[in-house]
């Protein structure tokens, strides 16, 4: 059963609006893909209407009373997000998501600090956004790019980390994998990166949602998310790096308030965290990252991720019931290292195909290879069904998934 009381997650579901609209036929919204984005509380939708409403003006310039507030509000959220991530707010950069983050390290960093020889680490679970940067900035430097293995349950394989490691400048890892929901030992893998001279940039966009993440104590060099995955907007993320290393780094992009002074044959950049901040900022959806971060603080991280506990082995216990008819469920099935993630597929049905049927019936989950298709390729999956959990999903959206699989078995004669 469900740790939390029946009470308090009677209230969390009541905050989300969407999961009282029924569907198009007529049925209750199941919502098991907040691994693609969450959906959000009223509080973040109202937070955006009222700064449109109440104080809509640009930052850092106006020194009129509507252009402060909008500053003092953006500014606030930054502090928020710092404070979640147990960062100084100086360390803390807006983005448009997790890619960018990534990008920018890779652009600002990478092109400055990786050369030819040098080698730069990854994962064989990464997604498009964590591998596709590191291959182009190995075509340009001359780098070689290496990975560390996983099983065939996609759990990583840390036997030859050492000599993975020589010669390496760079690692860059998801903390937990999108597809298969596997938490990275980055406690075993950051020290021993740092030992052999090694920066390490962690892709944190699913795990920030869903468990507690202190970027001090996991000693990160760099750690990217999006606040559209942890019950906030759209288009805002952040990246976290420490301070020495972004003081060294160069801007990513140029432009208005991310100078000090221009002239005309030469510019100087302004202090962190703008100087990686050109143009004019995503106002409104970084306040409302903010409320969405105010949000998850007020139910309690450490509650998110015991909810997520209990969610996730009541979905594997009873998904169980299915494999003699054909259900395969891949990645680790221990609640203690995996996140929110079931990956799975049903016999002979396109993941396509059941996704679409599942969809009849009112349950949203995904299809396809989201976006790790070296994985797929590894591992000889075409694609999967993904059902992913979040802090509003109960132990019936569970057995309205089981019940959709039970329809899906009759319709395909399994």
């Amino acid at each position: 059963m469900i740790a939390a009381s029946s009470s308090k997650l009677e209230k969390i579901v009541a905050d989300f609006p969407i999961l009282h609209e029924p569907t198009s036929r007529g049925k209750r919204l199941v919502f098991l893909d907040s691994a693609a984005t969450s959906q959000k509380p009223q509080a973040v939708i109202d937070s955006l209407v009222e700064y449109y409403s109440k104080y809509n003006a640009n930052i850092h310039r106006g020194v009129y009373e509507l252009a402060a507030r909008a500053t003092e509000a953006f500014e606030a959220a930054r502090d928020k997000v710092a404070g979640f991530l147990n960062a100084q707010p100086q360390e803390i950069i807006w983005t448009r998501n997790t890619t960018e983050a990534i990008n920018l390290v890779s652009y600002a960093w990478g092109l400055n600090n990786i050369k030819a020889g040098d080698a730069i680490l990854t994962t064989q679970l990464e997604h498009h956004s964590n591998l596709v940067p590191w291959q182009l900035l190995a075509e340009k430097t001359g780098a070689e790019l290496r990975f560390i293995p996983v099983d065939d349950r996609g759990v990583h394989v840390l036997d030859n980390l050492d000599d993975l490691l020589k010669g390496c400048k760079l690692v860059a890892l998801s903390h937990v994998s999108n597809t298969l929901g596997t938490i990275a030992p980055l406690e075993i893998i950051i020290p021993r990166a740092h030992a052999a001279g090694a920066i390490v940039l962690v892709d944190g966009a699913q795990a920030a949602p869903n468990m507690p993440v202190d970027v001090q104590a996991l000693d990160a060099d760099f750690y990217a998310i999006s606040a559209h995955k942890m019950c906030g907007p759209t288009g805002i993320g952040v990246l976290y790096g420490k301070r020495a290393l972004l003081e060294a780094m160069p801007p990513f992009l140029t432009g208005g308030d991310m100078i000090r002074k221009v002239e005309y044959a030469k510019s100087t950049f302004n202090d962190l965290p703008w100087k990686f901040e050109a143009g004019t900022s995503n106002i409104a959806d970084a306040i409302a990252f903010g409320v969405a971060i105010d949000y998850l603080e007020g139910i309690g991280m450490e509650w998110v991720r015991e909810h997520e506990h209990s969610i996730m082995r009541y979905a594997f216990e009873r998904l169980q019931t299915l494999v003699p008819r054909g259900l395969t469920i891949y990645g680790p099935q221990d609640a203690d290292k995996v996140a929110d993630v079931i990956s799975f597929n049903f016999a002979d049905i396109h993941p396509h195909d059941l996704a679409s049927l599942l969809d009849t019936e009112g349950v949203c989950v995904r299809a396809g290879h989201h976006c790790t298709m070296p994985l797929m390729e590894k591992m000889g999956w075409p694609a999967t069904t993904r059902a992913s959990f979040y802090i509003y999903n109960t132990e019936e959206d569970v057995e309205a998934l089981v019940a959709g699989l039970e329809k899906a078995a009759t319709v395909f004669k399994l």
